[in-house]
């Protein structure tokens, strides 16, 4: 467009220019630059103020071709130009030398205001060295280019060059006094800090708001309170940081109390409140909240996604997440993580891929955490492919994302490759941590290494400031013991350093099954009973145990045992995915689901063909003395088998059959399965509590391996007619629509 030249206005004309520049920054301010150049075209007579409302709209607005196209097509500058000009440039670090050449190029002398915006982008950026020389040669400074280096100083950490400069400020302001108020207490230095705020000569509720997050910050929440009455007056943040004080503290009632007694309860107070409910385990409580808003950000609904996860209310963490997207809320980073976690822990492949198109439409693809917890989706949704190409397409790597493939090589039983990553990570200059270890010692113990296994956890007191905690000792533990080497388990056992807990002893007990040693899973049952008094699990081990040898007048005393003293005893259920939609099966209970007449009949054919292939069933895997043909009606029925049986049925050919177990998977199933895999010619792989079994062609990737501990070390596969009454629910909801952004 072609710019008429600016003129000099008639004073009857001067007020309606006055109120269109006016016009122009405030639809500048709200976001509305259309309007703004809309505001701009129709004036009939522009000034250079004009032309500099525009301006800096368009940088505002992340315009800066815009801006800059604009400026050189102005008929005339003046020094609020080039300032404009000057900050805009600094917004972004690319164009921080252009706002340079910008400064030195102007043609009439800059003023303090022209310097302190590149100061400030200086600051911004971080490039404190150049904000420093850039402020040293400054030929005049106000308080607010001490201000902007203040904080430069003070978010760098550098508090003690800060407070020198702040005592060299000529006119120290309240914004000043706060600023280094602030610096004081993110450095911890909270007695500096108090004594800066009895020193203040002015304070306002700011200050007060400063200290108050200082003491909350440094654990000093009493304190936080005490000066929190005091104060002459409170604004929402004020009452906001107190809340958030008492719940960053663990104080979760006393935040409650605050927040019921708050005269308005503003966004961040509710989202705060949602997050100490969630912690405290208060779902519902965080979900009346959540309800009770008339307004809401991304922080609500990440607060809500977040309590629903880490209290495994999982499909109401799906559901949420949709209902976010549907309403047109971008996801943040917190609320794509915890939705990654749920996807994870339910193993729904099909929903975190959607997720990850998701982030990639939000650029989180780039974001380290983000990234982690998607590489840690793929892997416990049985799809390593796809983490590792994650893996290697991402720089730089942190120790999270090592440990994740460590740790997910080791759980799909290819040790080899999880030993080999470990040494790529040490070659890389990352040093292990203690959960790199556990995910070493593991892949070790489901591959048998015992060799290796020795000489990784000899070298962590050798080479690594890391010392063997229980669930490394735990680890080597369950290496010894699968290796037939229990009595040396338990000789570690007695000999470790630290306290055994109930993972040590129930690897050792998981070792004893393999092995069938009674006598010491005697020992490490009564152990197990001391540390969990109302976990059935060992005792139901110990009478798999006594059946496997045929001690079955001791085996029905266990179960009176169990049943006279109420313990808990956690049913299996396996579900698979299917059409979005998550199908839930429990053992015995196979005509609960609608289509059960044809999984039936899937598992009546399956039955046949494993019979021609020489299958026979493995009775011990039944706890009850019943006869051999009652037992194997009872494994053909295992949740698992089911599951498979709903993919065979469902899942197009060529494309893998994936099954989820709360628990490990039964032995007699495993061989079962793996049959299954070669008679079908397909792919199956199966998430257990502890690992994933990949079968093919009649092999699974576990080298059968198959029984391992798990960190719930003795939940088995419970078969009882009254089951269906008692076991753990996983609500089925069906999502019609993907995610989307």
């Amino acid at each position: 467009m072609r710019l008429p030249p600016v003129r000099f206005l008639p004073s009857s004309a001067a007020p309606a220019v006055v109120a269109a520049n006016a016009r122009i920054a405030h639809l500048a301010r709200a976001g509305n630059i259309e309007g703004a150049r809309a505001a701009f075209e129709a004036m009939p007579l522009r000034t250079t103020a004009s032309y500099n409302a525009l301006l800096a709209g368009y940088f505002r607005n992340r315009l800066p071709d815009a801006a800059l196209g604009l400026f050189r097509r102005m008929p005339s500058r003046d020094l609020a130009s080039y300032n404009a000009l000057i900050s805009g440039l600094s917004l972004r670090s690319q164009t921080l030398p252009d706002a340079a050449a910008a400064l030195a190029s102007i043609p009439f002398p800059p003023s303090v205001v022209s310097f302190t915006s590149l100061l400030r982008g200086y600051v911004r950026h971080g490039l404190l060295a150049d904000a420093i020389r850039l402020f040293q040669q400054m030929p005049e400074r106000n308080h607010v280019s001490y201000t902007v280096l203040l904080g430069g100083l003070l978010d760098a950490g550098r508090v003690n060059e800060a407070r020198r400069l702040f005592d060299e400020m000529p006119d120290r302001d309240v914004v000043a006094w706060t600023a280094m108020l602030s610096g004081y207490c993110q450095a911890g230095r909270i007695t500096e800090a108090r004594a800066l705020f009895d020193e203040m000569p002015k304070r306002n509720v700011v200050s007060w708001t400063a200290m108050i997050s200082g003491y909350a910050q440094n654990g000093e929440v009493n304190l936080a309170r005490k000066l929190f009455e005091v104060m002459p007056e409170r604004n929402e943040v004020s009452w906001t940081a107190m809340l958030v004080g008492y719940i960053q503290a663990g104080h979760v009632e006393d935040a409650a109390e605050l927040f019921n007694a708050m005269p308005e309860h503003p966004v961040a107070a509710c989202n705060a409140m949602m997050v100490g409910f969630g912690q405290r385990g208060m779902v519902d409580a965080a979900k009346t909240v959540f309800e009770k808003m008339r307004e809401r950000d991304d922080g609500t609904w990440s607060a809500m996604i977040k309590a629903y996860e880490q209290n495994e209310f999982l499909m109401e963490a799906l559901s949420t997440f949709r209902e976010m997207l549907w309403r047109g809320v971008r996801p943040n980073y917190p609320s794509v993580i915890s939705i990654l976690t749920v996807c994870a822990a339910l193993a729904v492949l099909d929903y975190g891929r959607e997720v990850h198109a998701a982030m990639l439409r939000c650029s989180f693809d780039m974001d380290v955490f983000a990234v982690s917890a998607l590489i840690t989706m793929y892997i416990k949704c049985g799809n390593l492919d796809k983490a590792k190409r994650v893996f290697h397409t991402f720089e730089p790597k942190d120790i999270v994302m090592w440990n994740s493939m460590i740790t997910g090589y080791a759980q799909h039983g290819l040790g080899e490759q999880a030993l080999g990553i470990f040494h790529d990570m040490r070659l890389a200059g990352m040093s292990p941590d203690g959960i790199t270890y556990i995910g070493a010692l593991t892949a070790c113990s489901y591959t048998g290494k015992v060799k290796e296994g020795r000489e990784i956890f000899n070298s962590m007191t050798v080479n690594s400031s890391i010392r063997p905690g229980a669930e490394h000792y735990s680890c080597m533990v369950d290496l010894l013991g699968r290796s037939g080497l229990v009595e040396e388990a338990f000789d570690l056992i007695k000999n470790m350093p630290v306290e055994p807990d109930a993972v040590i002893w129930g690897a050792l007990m998981g070792a004893c099954r393999m092995h069938r040693n009674a006598e010491i899973a005697e020992v490490a049952a009564k152990k197990l009973l001391e540390l969990e008094p109302g976990n059935a699990g060992p005792y139901v081990l110990l009478s798999h145990i006594y059946t496997s040898v045929g001690r079955w007048e001791d085996a029905s005393k266990i179960r009176k045992f169990i049943s006279s003293r109420n313990l808990n005893k956690s049913p299996g259920c396996s579900w698979i995915e299917y059409d979005k939609r998550v199908h839930l099966f429990t053992s015995g209970d196979v005509l609960a689901h609608p289509e059960h007449a044809a999984i039936l009949r899937i598992l009546e054919k399956l039955d046949g063909l494993l019979m021609e292939s020489g299958y026979s069933a493995d009775g011990s895997f039944v706890l009850h003395d019943i006869d051999e043909e009652q037992k194997s009606h009872s494994l053909r029925y295992h949740s698992e088998r089911q599951a498979v049986a709903y993919g065979l049925l469902k899942i197009p050919e060529g494309m893998p059959i994936r099954v989820m177990k709360n628990l490990r998977v039964c032995g007699d199933c495993h061989s079962a399965i793996k049959l299954i895999a070669k008679i079908t010619s397909r792919e199956i792989i199966l998430r257990d509590a502890n690992r994933f079994h990949h079968f093919k062609d009649g092999f699974c990737s576990c080298r059968d391996y198959w029984i391992q501990v798990s960190k719930r070390p003795f939940d088995r596969e419970v078969h009882h007619p009254l089951q269906a009454n008692c076991i753990w629910s996983i609500v089925l909801s069906r999502y019609a629509e993907p995610f989307t952004v």
